[in-house]
């Protein structure tokens, strides 16, 4: 085990001890290992939480934002993009009435957020 993998690991059983202390749980299916580069990287080191193994993965979501191993946000455009697609279809199949005052407040409603929602992690000025 490498010296930063150790640090890591370390640093992971000392907030296990804390949570266990303060009689708190982590939830271990939501925590995962994401490696950084260019090619979907391997993990020379297991790491443990509390005893369970973290899965590799090469993309992961957090506060709303999918993150790639090679940092682009092709992915979240993806996903929020599906997203706001089925919204918007819905929107149309749930409406008999073609106002487009009415459809104009609803897609303003359930569809514009999830697309400006963290727009400044596709587009930094």
């Amino acid at each position: 085990m490498t010296c930063d993998a150790f640090k890591l690991q370390n640093a992971l059983d000392l907030l296990t001890e804390w949570a266990n202390m303060w009689q708190l749980s982590v939830s271990v299916d939501k925590c995962c290992v994401l490696g950084i580069g260019r090619l979907p990287v391997t993990a020379p080191t297991d790491f443990y939480i509390d005893g369970h193994k973290l899965s590799l993965v090469s993309f992961c979501r957090d506060l709303g934002v999918t993150v790639s191993h090679d940092l682009k946000p092709t992915t979240h455009i993806r996903q929020i993009v599906t997203k706001a697609h089925q919204r918007a279809n819905a929107i149309l199949r749930s409406f008999v009435s073609r106002d487009t005052d009415l459809l104009l407040r609803a897609f303003t409603v359930y569809v514009l957020p999830v697309l400006e929602y963290n727009s400044i992690v596709v587009t930094p000025r």
